[in-house]
């Protein structure tokens, strides 16, 4: 690696990082930093390269002597502060750290394991051919070992994926699991029955799955979900018939206008630059300053080291990056703010990264200014975006949570691209919110203050632009349960300059088959 100057090694790291939104830093091949729950700066100050990373668990500062990107993979010759030896940094974009030939090896050992097991649990059936091949046309990949177990004119669709895979990955499993049992029963009309789908995921992994499971239509098909320990070869089937058996929390909503004017005089800097920016309220000791729903900058209270007094500080930067707004850099944010007004508009450059960032979120920006334009049955008063539902397997954000002229509880979520993971994603959601409103406490930590919720149970409704909208959308949400009234938004592709509706899709039960059929309508 050839030597660089400290301010080329400065736009290396930092163009790298503004792309690189989750991604893992690794020093000595150990996980030292998670930039989903992280924050970073870069300074390139005093001929010196200075990367400091810190979280809740630990702080780091290292000067950066090189840099190389490969397999995107940004490779750092580091110093520590105060010693003489130089070490190595990685920063992963992926979150998957494996080599290629190190999965498939793992893929293909569960795959025998698995087979294994089967014959082991259910000497019943006849396994068909386990495989995990590529199926582009029908979504699926090498992460899921696929196949059909058969007992006479009887099947059921099963999917397992194995320990050494991504949360994320075990998380989705059900979406490719419903999609797989639908393409088994079109394959098998003429063989056989496919009563329902036998999903297997690793040890102690199952709880969102579970949740996702619960809500699933047990009319249109059977749906089993088990443990499997692959160090001892044990297998657990989890229950998923309790719909209420839901691991969320709630946090209390926080006054909104004393939380405004605790921080009156930071707003009043920041607007000074950036007029007409958004402000939301995070807490009542946080705020955040947005630009078409893009954070920038917060403002917060912390403690001054060494004594129990408290002050009043501004950051600003874009992604994980975060720096203390002081007179030395005062310029730097002006020229962001400026930036983010000439590229951050509906007819803005589109290969400008500040453009394509967190398009949801532009998008959350437009909805949560009007939220009629969703449907004109919710108060355009009474709303809150992203509202935190804790789980025990994420920190789930509701992108936005309002109600109706009526007082009906409604959940609208968004996807600004073509995701296959919308319906189970809302489907999340919204078992989280029927939860807490169950229980009554949405009023009693502070939500839709001086209104009367109706014991209904809420609205779902998933909003994406009409030609971003994945194939297997309709599929998956055929399998929801019929008590889950949804409805599907698909808005013009131009959402940037105005959000319009362009066709809607609700279940509709049939008179004569009372099965869920999918009604669309153009508005």
């Amino acid at each position: 690696m050839a030597t660089v100057t400290p301010q080329a090694l400065t736009r290396t790291v930092q163009d790298f990082l503004s792309g690189a939104a989750g991604a893992m830093v690794l020093e000595n091949g150990a996980v030292a930093f998670d930039l989903a729950q992280s924050k970073y700066s870069i300074s390139g100050e005093y001929n010196r390269c200075l990367l400091h990373l810190w979280s809740a668990e630990r702080n780091s500062v290292r000067r950066v002597l090189d840099a190389e990107i490969k397999n995107g993979t940004l490779r750092l010759v580091v110093q520590r502060l105060g010693q003489a030896r130089p070490s190595k940094l990685e920063i992963c974009r992926e979150r998957d750290r494996r080599t290629p030939t190190a999965r498939r090896a793992a893929r293909a050992a569960y795959e025998l394991k698995l087979r294994r097991t089967l014959e082991r649990n259910f000497p019943e059936f006849k396994i068909t051919r386990l495989t995990g091949g590529v199926d582009l046309e029908k979504s699926f990949g090498p992460v899921y070992t696929r196949g059909l177990m058969r007992r006479g004119r009887s099947a059921f669709a099963l999917l397992g994926v194995n320990a050494q895979e991504t949360q994320s990955s075990v998380d989705a499993a059900l979406t490719f699991g419903i999609l797989w049992l639908d393409v088994c029963r079109q394959a098998q009309q003429a063989n056989a029955l496919v009563e329902g789908l036998k999903l297997f995921v690793p040890n102690g992994s199952s709880a969102l799955v579970r949740e996702r499971m619960a809500n699933l239509n047990r009319d249109a098909a059977k749906w089993s979900l088990f443990e499997l320990d692959e160090r001892h070869d044990a297998l657990v089937e989890m229950d998923c018939a309790d719909r209420g058996n839901v691991a969320t929390r709630l946090i209390h909503a926080t006054d909104e206008e004393a939380a405004r004017a605790r921080f009156k005089d930071s707003i009043a800097q920041v607007r000074q630059v950036l007029p007409n920016c958004e402000v939301a309220v995070l807490s009542p000791a946080e705020i955040a300053f947005r630009w078409r729903g893009l954070e920038f900058a917060r403002a917060r209270v912390g403690g001054i080291p060494g004594s129990f007094q408290s002050t009043e500080e501004v950051v600003f930067g874009v992604g994980a990056e975060e720096r203390v707004l002081e007179i030395r850099n005062v310029d730097e944010f002006a020229q962001l703010a400026q930036c983010l007004r000439d590229t951050r508009h509906p007819y803005g450059p589109r290969q400008n990264p500040l453009w394509r960032l967190r398009p949801e979120r532009w998008l959350e920006s437009l909805v949560v200014g009007d939220v009629n334009v969703v449907d004109d049955r919710l108060d355009s008063w009474c709303r809150y975006s992203q509202v935190p539902a804790f789980s025990a397997a994420d920190r789930a954000m509701i992108d936005v949570l309002a109600i109706t002229n009526t007082g009906r509880l409604a959940v609208v979520e968004l996807k600004a691209d073509e995701d296959l993971h919308l319906p189970l994603q809302g489907l999340d959601y919204w078992a989280r919110v029927q939860w807490h409103h169950s229980r009554g406490e949405f009023p009693r930590f502070g939500y839709f203050e001086g209104r009367e919720l109706s014991p209904e149970t809420p609205l779902l409704f998933l909003v994406a632009p009409a030609l971003h909208v994945h194939p297997s959308t309709d599929t998956l949400l055929r399998y929801l349960s019929p008590e889950i009234e949804w409805e599907f938004v698909g808005i013009d592709e131009r959402w940037r300059e105005g959000v319009k509706v362009v066709f809607r899709k609700r279940p509709e039960r049939s008179a004569t088959h009372g099965s869920e059929l999918l009604y669309c309508r153009t508005s």
